[in-house]
């Protein structure tokens, strides 16, 4: 019987292993992955931001984590050889309406904790020249690194603590007691004195298993993204956001420079219409089916259809993507683009249609479900993984 089982080989997954084995060295962790290799998914397609926390209510656990998960974040690629590049970034008011949701923005950085600077657009123009922007909000904090390194270097340290990751393993039901859980996989039976679930876009499904009703399903929206030709790449210095939209729950198309030198503009934010659909000709009619039949996503689009039928248009038009593209900077063109690559965001929504907009944790009897790790969910892992690990030390 293994002490601990996490379920799901993601960057929270990882960084709860890691915090295991910080509070408990002698312990014996097993985590189970469906895939063939860890970060395989919402890890794998990150855009690679160390967000620093300046979207998020003040005294929110995103708010907290981001800040922290910064510092550690930083830290641990430093001391682990890891590229990390604290570059900052902007995020430009391009018209007059949105300069008062860019100071309110910058109050919210303040009330967080943050080390900001507004910026005149002179100040902006020197930092990113080809920006057309009226004022813009220096976030100096902010990064880029490849969390899927992040992810195989804690597989690494968990495995030579003497982890097991198992890979390419699917976890068919669950049975849950006073004295542990039974996992029962295609590849066999696993007892464990504790589970802990961090299975990302199927993290409602695996509570379920577990005998858990949670008032939320994971509703898959794919964002889809750009890349600059590498003759382009001087149009972007670092990382450039617009003022996200207050009545839309996503922030927006940006230039991201990547640590790999390239620079993906996006990204939209459509319905998947699978789970794990990065194509849009990707479908699993199961996963269509638990979307169409959930009265919280029509909620959601009633409410959204506007902006939604927006992001769609987007998704089926470059031109239109490309207009979008050119409120931050009016020199890109159809031309300076090549398709890029799609993420999956797991975003958690409740049947009354609203956003799950906070970490979810649930506690069972002998396990914990992370329901719900949003955005910055990669940037503050190694705290959520400490925070987990907590949770588990006072309920163990």
């Amino acid at each position: 019987m293994y002490d601990f089982t996490i379920i799901g080989g993601g960057i929270v997954g990882l960084a709860v292993g890691h915090a295991l084995f910080g509070r408990y060295p002698k312990a014996s962790v097993l985590i189970i992955e469906k895939e063939q290799e860890v970060a395989a998914h919402q890890t794998g397609h990150n855009s690679g931001v160390i967000h620093s926390g300046i979207y998020y209510k003040p005294g929110s656990f995103k708010a907290k984590f981001a800040k922290a998960g910064n510092q550690s974040m930083t830290a641990f690629c430093q001391k682990h050889g890891l590229k990390v590049d604290i570059c900052g970034k902007v995020i430009v008011a391009t018209n007059k309406k949105e300069l008062p949701l860019l100071d309110h923005l910058y109050q919210r950085g303040i009330d967080n904790g943050l080390d900001l600077r507004m910026l005149s657009k002179e100040e902006l123009h020197e930092a990113e020249p080809y920006v057309n922007g009226l004022a813009a909000i220096s976030v100096p904090t902010a990064g880029i690194v490849s969390y899927k390194e992040v992810a195989d270097k804690l597989a690494s340290l968990i495995a030579e603590k003497g982890g097991e990751i198992q890979l390419s393993t699917t976890v068919e039901t669950i049975s849950e007691s006073n004295e542990g859980a039974t996992i029962e996989t295609d590849k066999g039976t696993f007892q464990t004195s504790y589970l802990i679930n961090c299975a990302g876009l199927h993290s409602d499904r695996i509570a379920k298993l577990a005998g858990y009703h949670v008032d939320m399903k994971i509703v898959p929206f794919r964002g889809e993204y750009y890349k600059l030709r590498p003759e382009k790449r001087h149009l972007v210095k670092n990382l450039i956001y617009p003022v996200p939209n207050p009545d839309f729950p996503f922030l927006g198309v940006h230039f991201t420079r990547m640590i790999d030198g390239e620079v993906d503009a996006g990204p939209n934010a459509v319905l998947s219409f699978k789970r794990e659909g990065y194509r849009k000709t990707d479908i699993d009619w199961q996963d269509v089916a638990e979307v169409i039949r959930y009265k919280g996503f029509w909620q959601l689009a009633t409410k959204y259809w506007k902006e939604g039928t927006e992001e769609m248009i987007r998704s089926f038009s470059k031109k239109k993507f490309v207009e979008n593209l050119q409120h931050l900077i009016p020199d890109v063109t159809e031309a300076d683009l090549v398709p890029g690559p799609s993420g999956v965001r797991a975003q958690a929504l409740t049947t009354d249609g609203k956003l799950v907009d906070d970490f979810q944790l649930i506690r069972g009897r002998k396990s914990l479900h992370v329901c719900n790790a949003p955005s910055p969910a990669a940037t503050a892992s190694l705290e959520i993984g400490k925070a987990i690990v907590e949770k588990v030390f006072q309920y163990k």
